[in-house]
């Protein structure tokens, strides 16, 4: 039995499944997770702001990277902290719909951030001497534009065409948020245009960045391996470990989640949403430590904001 749209219908998120018991006190992990998030990348972006030796074209995208992850949690976390902290479930159609597009539309800026890294790491590897004026400010600013207007402009149609869907009364979410396939498959209604728009989206955004990104580090291994030096070989590919770290912190979990969703009928509930955790939560989270971590310039900043912090206590104790 359907129920028309007029009706309003809700849906209903899962959590981790067989441990409803303790969720609250899975509730103090997460809420770690997004404040470690919500303080890592904003602290990259305050930063990068202040500190006019990085208003370099790679800050520029690194900025951008922390931009979408801040957006990426932001858009997951009203529906998890409900789950674990409150014990509520159901979510309205329409806030369901509007979380599905914000999750989508990050999770594409974010790809299309992650090739525009890579094309950064070609130019600066492969014509070094022509870096500045390949990537000018105009030209990011250009970048970014495209990226927001490409990832918006996809996914406007989504929503919309699963609003118009009839529910059938079984309404049970297999994540703790809502995602686009997720939902189409609760339809009471033929949904193949749905179905095909949704591949149509994937393959030319995410199948299409993947395949550039990894042509990308073809590029760099050409022309790395053309160097004379050992030294400056290694010198070279030290500058893309945070970039490939963060290109498999994103897409390996997403294509186990993709496998498990058209193959792995024998896997348990828990491995999906374990697995779309890792892909929407962790990613956030570690972009900023690795980024820390391999880029001395943002370290050494970082490091003298906290010292200088102690050392300002200090005195206000020693007045």
């Amino acid at each position: 039995m359907a129920h028309s749209n007029h009706s309003s219908p809700s849906f209903f998120l899962t959590g981790l499944p067989g441990i409803e018991a303790v969720y609250v006190w899975i509730s103090i992990p997460l809420c770690i997770v997004y404040i470690a998030s919500l303080s890592g990348n904003g602290l990259v972006l305050w930063v990068v702001k202040s500190e006019p030796s990085l208003h370099q074209p790679m800050y520029y995208f690194l900025s951008m990277l922390a931009v979408m992850d801040l957006g990426l949690s932001a858009s997951t976390l009203p529906t998890m902290l409900t789950i674990y902290m409150m014990g509520v479930r159901e979510v309205t159609l329409d806030m369901c719909l509007a979380q599905l597009f914000f999750i989508h539309t990050f999770s594409i800026m974010e790809s299309s951030v992650l090739l525009t890294m890579a094309f950064d790491h070609v130019v600066a590897i492969s014509s070094p001497l022509r870096y500045g004026t390949i990537l000018t400010n105009p030209r990011i600013a250009s970048l970014g534009l495209a990226i927001v207007a490409r990832s918006i402009g996809l996914h406007i149609p989504a929503p919309i065409m699963l609003k118009k869907l009839p529910y059938c009364q079984k309404r049970q979410l297999s994540h703790s948020y809502c995602l686009h396939p997720d939902v189409m498959k609760l339809a009471c209604a033929d949904t193949h245009i749905n179905s095909v728009y949704g591949l149509f989206v994937v393959l030319s955004t995410l199948g299409v960045d993947s395949v550039l990104i990894v042509l990308s580090y073809g590029l760099i291994l050409h022309t790395v391996l053309s160097i004379a030096s050992k030294t400056e070989r290694l010198k070279a590919l030290n500058t893309c470990v945070s970039h490939i770290c963060s290109v498999l912190l994103f897409y390996t979990p997403m294509i186990g989640l993709s496998m498990i969703h058209q193959f792995g009928k024998w896997a348990s509930p828990c491995s999906c949403v374990l697995l779309s955790y890792l892909h929407f939560l962790i990613p956030p989270v570690l972009n900023p430590v690795v980024y820390t971590i391999k880029t001395k310039q943002i370290r050494l900043r970082i490091l003298r904001i906290f010292r200088s912090g102690g050392a300002s206590i200090g005195d206000t104790q020693g007045h």
